[in-house]
C-alpha cells in the first residue's frame, strides 16, 4: 500500500466570533488540508495548523516545504503495524534555524493525519488502536470525552454571561485567558469564581504576557480564587524563570508554546521547568509524536492536557477525540468546538460537544468521519499536489 495521490490545500474559514489572547488575535482560521488516496483507493484526510507564534511555520513556509521533502517514498505498508511505522519515520526537508526540531510539525500533522487515516480505512482499524500498540502503560479506552470550557477576552456583561451558562451547563472545568492589556484579571477570575461556584475547576492561560517577575507578582494576587494551574505565564525565552515560579507562587505550570517536541519535553523535565504538558497535534506534529511526548510525561512524574489551536475544524477534532478517547488520565481536554466556532464545517458529522462539554467517541475506520467536497471547494484558497 503506498500513496498514488497526496494533495495539500490553504482552507481559510471566518470564526463566528474573534479569539483574542494576550499574544493574538484571530477572526478566521489558517488550516492546512491534505488528502491522501492510497493504491487500493482508500482516501484520507489530515489537517495542521501553521502558526508562526507557535511553531514558527506560516501557510506558505510549510506548504514549499511539503513540496521539497520527499514525503512519498516514505510511506509504504501492507499491515497496519508497517502503516504506524512509517508514519512515525515520517521525516520533512530540515527547516533553517530550527533548533528545537519543531518547524514543521503542523505541516507533518497534516500529511501523518491523512496517511493514517486512509490506512485505517484500508487494514479497517481506527486510529486509537494506535494507543494500545504503540503506548499500552497509556491505554485506558473511555466512551465519552469530557471537554472543558474556555473564556477568552470575556469581560463586564459577557464575562457573568459566560460563566453563568457553563455552569449551568454542566461544565466541570474552565480556563480563562490573562495578561490582556487593559484587563483586570483579578476582578475578571473573581467574578468568574463567584458565579460558577468552588467545585469547577479554575484554569488560567497568559499566553506568554509575563516576565518571570511579574508571573510571580500576578500568580501570587491571583491564586486566592483556586488555580488549578497557570498555562505559558512567561515566553518561551523566558523558560528557565519557571522554576522559580513554581516555586515563589505553588501554583502548578504548564508548558504550551514551549512545549511542540521531543527536546523541549526533554529540556522541561531536565530544568523542572513545570508540572503539566499541553499536547496538541498539530504543533507536537501529529498523533504518533504526541502520543510519544505522552509517554515522556508520565515516565517524568508529570500530567498531561490535550489541547487543541483556535479554528481546528473536524479533521483535527476527530483526530483529538481519538487521542483523548483512548488515552487515560489526561488533566484535561479542550477542542471540539466545530459548529460552536467555524463558520464552514468541512466533515458530515458534527464533532461539536454538548452539554457539559461531553461528547461520544468515534467508531468506525480511520478518523471516522467523512468530509464534505462542496465545503472544502468554498474555502479552498490554493490546493497544491504533492504527487499522483
Amino acid at each position: 500500500m503506498f500513496p498514488t495521490a497526496l494533495t495539500i490545500s490553504h482552507v481559510r474559514i471566518p470564526l463566528k466570533r474573534a479569539i483574542k489572547h494576550a499574544s493574538h488575535t484571530r477572526t478566521y482560521t489558517d488550516s492546512l488540508l491534505a488528502c491522501c488516496q492510497l493504491s487500493n483507493g482508500s482516501i484520507g484526510f489530515g489537517e495542521g495548523l501553521p502558526r508562526d507564534y507557535v511553531t514558527g511555520e506560516t501557510v506558505e513556509g510549510a506548504i514549499d516545504l511539503l513540496k521539497r521533502s520527499k514525503i512519498v517514498d516514505q510511506l509504504r505498508a501492507t499491515s497496519w503495524p508497517q502503516a504506524a511505522a512509517a508514519a512515525e519515520a515520517l521525516s520533512l526537508e530540515p527547516v533553517p534555524g530550527d533548533h528545537r526540531g519543531i518547524g514543521g510539525n503542523a505541516a507533518r500533522c497534516a500529511i501523518e493525519l491523512a496517511w493514517l487515516d486512509a490506512c485505517g480505512k484500508a487494514f479497517k482499524q481506527g486510529v486509537d488502536s494506535l494507543v494500545p500498540m504503540l503506548a499500552p502503560e497509556l491505554h485506558q479506552p473511555a466512551a465519552q470525552v469530557r471537554y472543558s470550557a474556555v473564556i477568552t477576552s470575556a469581560k463586564g456583561r459577557k464575562l457573568k454571561l459566560l460563566s453563568r451558562l457553563y455552569r449551568c451547563a454542566g461544565f466541570r472545568q474552565i480556563k480563562v485567558k490573562v495578561g490582556i492589556d487593559g484587563y483586570d484579571d483579578a476582578a475578571r477570575l473573581a467574578e468568574v469564581r463567584r458565579i460558577v461556584g468552588p467545585a469547577m475547576a479554575i484554569r488560567i492561560d497568559a499566553n506568554e504576557a509575563w516576565s518571570t517577575e511579574q508571573a510571580i507578582e500576578a500568580l501570587n494576587n491571583l491564586k486566592n480564587v483556586g488555580l488549578e494551574w497557570v498555562e505559558q505565564p512567561c515566553p518561551v525565552a523566558s523558560d528557565a524563570g519557571l522554576a522559580r515560579v513554581r516555586k515563589e507562587t505553588g501554583v502548578p505550570v504548564m508548558l504550551d508554546e514551549s512545549l511542540c517536541g521531543r527536546l523541549d519535553a526533554d529540556a522541561a523535565i531536565a530544568g523542572g521547568l513545570c508540572d503539566i504538558f499541553n499536547l496538541r497535534l498539530s504543533k507536537c506534529g501529529g498523533f504518533i509524536p504526541t502520543l510519544r511526548l505522552a509517554q515522556r510525561a508520565k515516565a517524568a512524574g508529570l500530567r498531561c492536557q490535550l489541547g487543541c489551536q483556535v479554528g481546528e475544524t473536524g479533521v483535527l477534532s476527530a483526530a483529538g477525540r481519538r487521542f483523548a478517547q483512548s488515552v487515560g488520565g489526561l488533566a484535561a481536554v479542550e477542542g471540539s468546538y466545530d459548529r460552536h466556532l467555524v463558520k464552514e464545517r468541512l466533515t458530515t458529522q458534527n464533532l461539536s460537544f454538548g452539554l457539559g462539554g461531553k461528547a461520544p467517541a468515534l467508531t468506525g475506520y480511520g478518523l471516522g468521519i467523512d468530509l464534505d467536497p462542496a465545503a472544502i471547494a468554498r474555502v479552498t484558497v490554493r490546493r497544491e499536489v504533492l504527487c499522483g
